[in-house]
């Protein structure tokens, strides 16, 4: 027969629940929860195998645990059941510090009460083939079938497995489907398993397909293979230990049974805690079987352990096992609520409407996530500073959102004391309960201003003088503006709409100050105006809300006053120009300079003088300005630049003191043929038995400019050279190449070369070349001439004409 089995979760009077506070004292407390209980137990048909399990969340004292307790079994037998009845009773206590601790009534055993009319269960599936036929498609979600599963003993720790992922069996034994899937084979297996039993029900599929993977050893069992119906005599049940206990240790946790263990057989445990790391933390009792912890747990570190019991003969032989034993560490609220993200700035608009959501604060709790230990509430417990509302902004407990809740007109930044709000957030634990451990951070809200005010000039007119010729800074003008200081609904923009036509006048603004700078940035001239009047314009530089514009006091008036001075003198044309030819006489007038006083009103004398002559080739008139030469002018010289050569003169006018104006002029030099080419280089190697007799090529250049340059002209100069020794051949305009008509001895030969350029009339330079003639042997050069006649072309030429005598 099918047991029914429910968990109830009706919560007692005496718990908290979600900040809501009802608890009781000693006997107000036991009424209240044996009213309860009675109410919920008279409303169910209870049946057979009814399994009840109370879990209080409670300030009760524990002094009236096992008062409380006993009335509960009694509550449970006015019922008079029939078949298997299992209570549970499981409190959670608070001391003053807060501390969770869990205790289990009569932890060592079940309390368990069995009639006289025991059922007879047998374990596993109670229907274990199905046929069904195959559908179009199996639908999300939707039942294919029921599956009856009982290890007759509760279904404790009840585990289904399906040999297609794309099924799972829920809780209550009904057969779903994970997705819409057309095909999944001819059969499915389901493997149910239980601490106390476990069995395979096979779910054939008319009309279904072969797919691959869709067999029974998906659970390692043979088809062949009976399905298994006998309980190992190896019992083991999970093990829940609470983390951070105290001495005294080693403690019992637990007890491995075994019906069928043979006489002297030991028990073994194994796995992480045992003899892998961290080792040592369980141990068992090799003759009773008890289980012991030797340390305090952290359920932060380690959850749950996997250990194995088997029993070994005498020699260490494996009887029976490895049997999976399951330690679950209970969670304590051990770990206050930590904020990991810091800092926490957020930013709100002024004005913004009431439930503006600012930022989310999240903090991190280390405890178990499935419990209340780390179910987490938000809570603001100050606001600094706290005007003009204690209340401004409200954080959802749940969520940890922070919204504006007052008005947008209290959310007005120009009216605030301080446009920045410092909150207190608090993350408590335990669903936000008194007991609940708490973690704090600031979080920093700024109140972002929005361009709500005009810039304001501080004056409708402003005044200014200059004096003419001067340029820069002459004005400030003023502006005020209620925005952020640090935001472009503060900062000014300044634009001078009119009075301006020359473009003389320019305006910036001052980034510290928000002022604007009025300059000069042309020269003004008091002959000309001595008065100028401007408007002036300031805008921001973000734009305006909709329902604010600019006003009158948005334009002011700037008036100029231009002041006369003693101003220089004014070269026309500046610069001067001029062409000469280079070497023209000394003396030689090149023109007249004109400078004339811009104060007209004023009638003053002009004087010159010569103010920068690099190469002092000039003269000047001091009364009527004309310059002449002192020397004759080079086109070549140094102080000559792309054929110009550049004076500064000086006119300087009688006034009081003087003032002085600059004049350049400019000397653009024709070139005459006043400089004989030269050839490039002038030393040359050979080897004594070189069989390329060529020796070098030669090229010519000339400082003067076309046409009294290229092309040249090579020549050896012959009354120096005798003809059957040197040879020059002309390659272009500007290379000639110099070779030997035989091979020469080791020595050193000079050899004039004579080059001549085109201009009218020629020029022409003789230099000699310098010819060295080396001995070549084994790759090695040697050009020594040491020991060796030096002769000139001269001493050659004798040497020949000798020779021919003699014969």
């Amino acid at each position: 027969m099918r047991q029914q089995r429910l968990r109830l979760q009706k919560l007692l009077p005496g718990v908290f629940w979600r900040g809501r506070e009802e608890h009781g004292r000693g006997p107000d407390l036991m009424k209240a929860t044996k009213r309860s209980t009675e109410n919920f137990l008279k409303t169910k048909n209870l049946q057979p195998g009814f399994w009840v399990e109370f879990q209080c969340f409670s300030l009760i004292q524990t002094g009236d645990i096992r008062t409380l307790t006993e009335q509960l079994l009694r509550l449970a037998l006015k019922l008079k059941p029939s078949g298997h009845w299992q209570i549970f009773v499981t409190w959670r206590l608070f001391d003053l510090d807060r501390t969770i601790h869990f205790l289990t009534v009569d932890k060592s055993k079940v309390l368990l009460l069995t009639s006289a009319e025991d059922l007879d269960c047998t374990p596993g599936f109670q229907q274990k083939v199905f046929h069904i036929n195959q559908p179009a498609e199996f639908i999300e979600d939707q039942l294919v079938l029921n599956l009856t599963f009982s290890d007759c003993k509760g279904n404790n720790k009840l585990r289904y497995e399906v040999s297609s992922p794309h099924f799972k069996v829920n809780r209550d034994g009904s057969l779903v489907a994970l997705r819409n899937i057309s095909a999944v084979g001819r059969t499915l297996f389901v493997h149910a398993r239980t601490p106390h039993a476990e069995d395979m029900a096979e779910l054939v599929i008319i009309g279904g397909k072969d797919i691959q993977g869709s067999s029974q050893d998906i659970f390692k069992f043979a088809r062949t293979s009976p399905i298994p119906r006998q309980k190992r005599s190896i019992v083991v049940s999970p093990i829940l230990i609470p983390e951070n206990q105290r001495q005294p240790f080693p403690r019992d946790v637990g007890k491995v049974v075994d019906s069928d263990r043979p006489e002297g057989s030991k028990f073994r445990l194994t796995g992480r805690g045992v003899d892998q790391e961290p080792k040592g933390v369980f141990r068992i009792n090799e003759n009773t079987g008890s289980v012991s912890v030797t340390r305090t747990l952290d359920r932060e570190m380690i959850a749950t352990y996997q250990l194995f019991v088997e029993t070994t003969d005498v020699n260490g032989k494996t009887l029976e096992g490895p049997v999976p034993l399951e330690v679950i560490v209970i969670d304590q609220n051990d770990n206050r609520p930590i904020f990991r993200e810091g800092p926490y700035i957020g930013h709100v608009m002024e004005g913004s409407p009431t439930g503006t959501t600012v930022m989310r604060m999240t903090a991190f709790d280390a405890d178990d996530p499935a419990t209340d230990n780390a179910l987490l509430r938000y809570n603001i417990r100050q606001q600094t500073p706290d005007k003009p509302s204690p209340n401004m902004f409200y954080i959802d407990p749940e969520k940890g959102d922070i919204v504006t809740v007052v008005s947008p007109a209290l959310l007005d930044r120009e009216t605030l004391e301080n446009p920045k709000y410092e909150l207190i957030i608090e993350a408590q634990d335990m669903a936000g309960l008194d007991v609940g451990l708490t973690g704090t951070a600031t979080a920093t809200i700024v109140i972002d201003d929005k361009n709500d005010h005009s810039p304001k000039f501080t004056r409708k007119e402003f005044q200014a003088t200059v004096e003419e010729g001067a340029v820069g800074v002459i004005v400030n003008l003023t502006v005020e503006d209620k925005d952020d200081p640090t935001t472009g609904a503060w900062r000014a923009v300044y634009t001078i709409i009119n009075g301006n036509p020359g473009q003389s006048f320019e305006i910036h603004t001052n980034p510290q100050t928000n002022e604007g700078m009025l300059s000069v940035v042309k020269p003004l001239d008091y002959e000309i105006s001595a008065f100028h009047t401007l408007l002036i314009k300031v805008e921001n530089e973000d734009p305006l809300v909709p329902d604010v514009s600019y006003g009158p006091s948005s334009t002011a008036t700037v008036h100029i006053t231009v002041l006369d001075v003693n101003e220089g003198p004014v070269f026309y044309p500046d610069p001067m120009t001029v062409t000469k030819q280079e070497n023209i006489a000394v003396s030689s007038v090149l023109l007249t300079v004109n400078a004339t006083d811009p104060d007209s009103l004023q009638h003053q004398t002009i004087r010159y003088s010569v103010y920068k002559d690099p190469a002092g080739w000039l003269n000047i008139n001091p009364i009527n300005g004309t310059v002449d030469t002192t020397a004759a002018l080079d086109r070549e010289s140094p102080f000559v630049h792309n054929s110009v050569y550049t004076a500064l003169f000086l006119a300087i006018d009688s006034g009081n003191p003087p003032a002085t104006g600059t004049g350049t002029l400019l000397i653009t030099l024709e070139d005459v043929n006043d400089n004989a080419p030269f050839i490039y280089p002038t030393v040359a190697e050979v080897c004594d038995d070189a069989k390329n007799l060529s020796v070098v090529i030669l090229g010519a250049s000339d400082m003067d400019l076309h046409p009294n340059t290229d092309p040249f002209k090579f020549e050896i100069h012959k009354p120096t050279v005798p003809d059957k020794v040197w040879k020059i051949s002309k390659i272009n305009n500007t290379h000639a190449l110099v070779s030997l008509l035989q091979n020469l001895n080791k020595a050193n030969y000079n050899l004039p070369i004579m080059v001549t350029d085109s201009g009218k009339p020629p020029m022409t330079n003789v230099t000699d070349l310098r010819v060295q003639v080396c001995s070549c042997k084994n790759s090695k050069v040697d050009c020594n001439a040491a020991g060796t006649p030096h002769l000139g072309l001269t001493s050659l030429l004798l040497l020949l004409l000798l020779s021919i005598a003699g014969l």
